[in-house]
């Protein structure tokens, strides 16, 4: 996915001034698809000067006025085209995932840590997906909005899967520190012996 598409279906949901946009973004797109607040306005003018978007006409002087921008027809081919195209998946990149590895060579300082601080973020993603998805997609939500409630549930699937996968993470590496605690004592140390 590209910011510019990004952009374009945000616009065509509701036109919005760059700053609406930004803060929508934050909202909604931006839990998958993150982007600065200034690379979203240097999309925005590129966007326009593509013929793709424009500034909707104001009634008031255009100094310090903020813009609202809609889609133009171009903009709609542009996104139903890229839309309809062939994507290719892409393969997970993620530094704790690299960590992970990098600890079984050089040693786990520290990941336990790492990894319950993961969790504690994922949990928090996680409920607020859901809050989400209670306010906005229950029982009297638009049938129209289906496709945004399963990039939703998308979300609120794969932070499940990281709680389950963090909480299975960090319960090995207490079975291997415990492992590693009891070859120091070795045989004979424990007690009652």
């Amino acid at each position: 996915m590209s910011l510019p598409h990004a952009i374009l279906t945000a616009l065509l949901e509701k036109p919005s001034s760059g700053l609406a946009l930004t803060r929508r973004f934050d909202r909604s797109i931006g839990y998958f698809w993150s982007s600065t607040h200034q690379q979203i306005y240097r999309e925005l003018g590129k966007l326009e000067q593509s013929g793709f978007i424009r500034a909707l006409p104001s009634e008031q002087p255009s100094r310090g006025q903020k813009k609202e921008f809609e889609v133009l027809p171009a903009g709609r081919s542009e996104l139903t085209r890229w839309a309809s195209a062939e994507q290719e998946s892409k393969p997970i990149r993620d530094a704790l995932l690299l960590r992970m590895r990098a600890s079984a060579v050089v040693g786990r300082v520290g990941l336990d840590e790492e990894l319950r601080r993961h969790l504690t973020l994922h949990r928090r993603q996680l409920a607020e997906y859901q809050e989400i998805e209670g306010r906005d997609f229950g029982a009297a939500a638009d049938p129209e909005d289906r496709l945004r409630r399963l990039v939703l549930r998308a979300g609120i699937g794969l932070e499940t899967f990281w709680v389950e996968w963090l909480e299975e993470a960090l319960a090995e590496v207490a079975d291997m520190d415990a492992a590693a605690e009891d070859r120091r004592e070795g045989p004979g140390d424990g007690p009652g012996e």
